[in-house]
C-alpha cells in the first residue's frame, strides 16, 4: 500500500513540475491579426500577483503610421509579463497623442499611447477649459518613450529685415510678426499655444498684433519658402521630412527660447530636451528645447497587479522596444514615472514597481 501510495504521489509531483515548467516568452504580434496572445507565459503566481489570463483592448492608429509600430512593440513587450493565454488586442481607432486620453475616460480601450502634456492638461483642465479636458479617470504607467522637441524657427529673411532673433522680443514689441502652424487639435498647434503663453501673454493678447494661420504640413513649407509667413512653431522629432526639406531649400533662423520661457514650459507638463546641432540643415548650435514625450495611458481603475505586471514588461524588455522602433531607444525606466514623463497621476501598480526598483516616480 506504501508503494502504491508513493507512485502516486511521484506521478503528481511529475505532473506539477511539467505544468510549471512550460513557461517561456510569448510570441510577438502581427498586424494582420491585429492582436496577440501570452500563449507561453506562466501561469503561476509570481512578483506580478497574476493568476490566470488577462484580455485587454490597445488602441493604435491606422496600420501603417508610426503611432501603430509603436502600439506593436509594446503590445509584444507587454504580453511577456501577462499569464499564459492573456491577449492584447491592437484596434484602430486612436485619435493621436492628444485626444487619447478622452478614450480611456470613455471606456473605449484598457491602454492608449498619448503624450505627457496633454495628458496633464486633459486631467487638470475642466472641458470647460480645455477640448480634451475633464478626464479624471486616467493614469499613467510611465512615459518619455520617444525624443521629440519644440522647434521655433524664423525665417533668415525675416531676421535681416527686423533684426529680431528671440520670440521674446517680438512679443515685448509687440511686432506684427506672421506664424504659420498645423491645425487645431495637433499638438504642433497647441504647442504653439504654450510658448506664447509661456512668454507671458494669452494667445488672444498675441493675436491683437500678430497673424496665425494653420494648415497642413505642405501649406507650411511653402509658405515658408516663399517668404509669407515669418516663422512656425511645432513639435517633432529629428528627421521630420517637411521640416528637412524646408531647410534644405530656405535659409531659416533656430530660435532658442529663453530660461524663463523654457521654464514655464516645464511647468505646463514639458521635459527639457536638446535639439542638437546639425538636426537641421545649417543649424549650427545646440537648441536647449521643451518636449512632451509620449507616455502610455490606462484607466485609473485598472487591476493593481495588472498595471504592474504591464509596467514591469515595458521597463524589462527596454532593448526589444528600441530595437522596434528607434526613437524608443531614449525610453529611461529610471524617470519614466517622473511627472515631466508621466504626465497625468501615476497607476499604484506603475508606482509599485519604479518603487521597487528604487527608481524615481511622482504618485
Amino acid at each position: 500500500m506504501k508503494k502504491v501510495f508513493a507512485l502516486i504521489l511521484a506521478l503528481a509531483m511529475s505532473l506539477s513540475l511539467a505544468a510549471c515548467g512550460g513557461s517561456g516568452s510569448s510570441s510577438a504580434s502581427t498586424a494582420s491579426s491585429a492582436s496577440a496572445s501570452a500563449a507561453g507565459s506562466s501561469a503561476s503566481t509570481d512578483s506580478t500577483g497574476l493568476t490566470g489570463p488577462v484580455n485587454l483592448t490597445f488602441a493604435a492608429q491606422e496600420v501603417g503610421t508610426g503611432a501603430y509600430t509603436i502600439a506593436a512593440a509594446l503590445q509584444s513587450a507587454m504580453l511577456k509579463g501577462l499569464p499564459s493565454g492573456s491577449t492584447i488586442d491592437l484596434t484602430t481607432n486612436s485619435p493621436g497623442g492628444v485626444g487619447a486620453p478622452v478614450l480611456i475616460q470613455n471606456e473605449e480601450c484598457d491602454i492608449i499611447v498619448a503624450n505627457a502634456g496633454p495628458a496633464q492638461w486633459s486631467y487638470e483642465k475642466g472641458a470647460d477649459e480645455y477640448d480634451f479636458g475633464g478626464c479624471t479617470d486616467i493614469a499613467t504607467l510611465g512615459g518619455g518613450l520617444g525624443h521629440t522637441f519644440t522647434n521655433v524657427m524664423f525665417t533668415q529673411k525675416f531676421v535681416d529685415e527686423t533684426g529680431y532673433t528671440s520670440l521674446e522680443e517680438v512679443i515685448a514689441d509687440k511686432y506684427p510678426i506672421k506664424l504659420i502652424t498645423k491645425k487645431n487639435g495637433s499638438l504642433g498647434e497647441l504647442t504653439a499655444e504654450r510658448v506664447i503663453e509661456a512668454c507671458g501673454i494669452t494667445v488672444e493678447e498675441f493675436l491683437s498684433f500678430a497673424t496665425w494661420e494653420k494648415t497642413g504640413g505642405d501649406a507650411i513649407k511653402s509658405g515658408l519658402q516663399d517668404d509669407l509667413y515669418d516663422m512656425t512653431i511645432d513639435h517633432i522629432e529629428a528627421g521630420q521630412s517637411n521640416t528637412t526639406e524646408l531647410c534644405l531649400t530656405h535659409d531659416m533662423y533656430f530660435v532658442q527660447l529663453s530660461d524663463a520661457t523654457l521654464a514655464n514650459m516645464e511647468e505646463m507638463g514639458y521635459a527639457p530636451i536638446v535639439m542638437e546641432a546639425g538636426t537641421w540643415n545649417k543649424q549650427t548650435t545646440d537648441i536647449n528645447s521643451m518636449g512632451s514625450q509620449q507616455n502610455i495611458l490606462v484607466s485609473a481603475s485598472m487591476d493593481e497587479d495588472v498595471a504592474y505586471a504591464l509596467t514591469k514588461a515595458v521597463c524589462e524588455n527596454k532593448a526589444d522596444l528600441a530595437s522596434a522602433v528607434a526613437s524608443m531607444s531614449y525610453f529611461d525606466p529610471a524617470v519614466a514615472g517622473t511627472k515631466s514623463f508621466a504626465g497625468c497621476p501615476l497607476h499604484p501598480g506603475a508606482a509599485r514597481y519604479y518603487a521597487e526598483m528604487g527608481y524615481d516616480y511622482d504618485a
